[in-house]
């Protein structure tokens, strides 16, 4: 992995961790993901359509086909993340989710893509992995009431993970649309699959606007400039790499949830965490 993609995914993973403690502490309805989707649409308009002149792209059927697939993906990813924070805490949900994308996605690329990483890349990949089962199996707090619902949630969560990130590097890498307007079609495509939910819960959708407007806006804008950078360096970099190295994320997520919100178990998850920290110094080098 080249050191270009690395800072790209390493300034993702910052802006992705804090997203999702927006996230998680507005704990908020589907609704909330509606709104999140239609502010990002809206606010990332007028430099998608900058690019789209300035580097005269042309939007053709199989772009449009390629961003309804990842809105349909995303959509579902974000509807789940969502029902697991409202499940379970930030420092469970979120390295499940985190720790089962990269897992399911590198495995799917070695397979059906014909990567094939270095094993210092393998190396790398396994102890960001393993850190993020570290992080997952308190026994004790997987017994407690309603734990294990937020485990389900974090683990499908996961496998939409995978699934989206296979289908956009296909998008980005083989049929090269450009990753800001791939990412603003799936805003919008978002926005336009959740309308029907938030005209059927208006009043949901209002009082998650009054109560969380600030983490909406917020999130709007982190949302789509974090995963542009991974977007990015999916444009020039095997999934096998980049899906696991996202996952530094999950060293951030941990100390927000632990010492920002007050969630248990830090040293455990801290230790978890290091190994992801030398997973992605073997992806690196690698």
């Amino acid at each position: 992995m080249t050191g270009w993609a690395l800072t790209l995914i390493l300034a993702a993973s910052v802006i992705h961790a804090t997203w999702n403690f927006l996230n998680k502490r507005a704990s908020g309805h589907a609704t909330f993901t509606w709104l999140v989707a239609v502010l990002s649409a809206l606010l990332y308009t007028p430099v998608t359509i900058t690019v789209i002149e300035v580097w005269e792209i042309e939007i053709n059927f199989v772009a449009i086909g390629l961003m309804a697939g990842s809105a349909a993906l995303h959509t579902a990813y974000f509807v789940l993340l969502n029902q697991g924070y409202r499940a379970g805490d930030l420092s469970l949900v979120y390295p499940l989710a985190r720790g089962t994308g990269p897992l399911l996605s590198s495995i799917a690329a070695i397979l059906f893509l014909g990567e094939r990483p270095s094993l210092v890349a393998l190396g790398g990949a396994l102890l960001i992995i393993g850190g993020a089962v570290v992080l997952t199996t308190n026994l004790a707090q997987l017994r407690q009431a309603g734990v294990q619902q937020a485990v389900l949630y974090g683990l499908v969560t996961g496998l939409f993970i995978a699934g989206y990130t296979l289908w956009d590097k296909q998008a980005v890498s083989h049929f090269a649309v450009a990753p800001l307007v791939l990412d603003w079609g799936a805003n919008v495509g978002r926005a336009f699959f959740l309308t029907p939910l938030a005209v059927k819960y208006s009043d949901k959708a209002v009082a998650e606007w009054r109560e969380h407007k600030y983490e909406a806006i917020a999130c709007a804008i982190l949302i789509p400039l974090a995963y542009i950078l991974v977007l990015t360096a999916l444009q020039f970099t095997p999934v096998s790499y980049v899906a696991p190295a996202r996952e530094i994320s999950i060293l951030i997520g941990t100390i927000m949830g632990t010492r920002l919100l007050g969630e248990a178990d830090a040293a455990r998850r801290l230790a978890g965490a290091c190994a992801m920290v030398l997973g992605v110094g073997g992806l690196a080098v690698g």
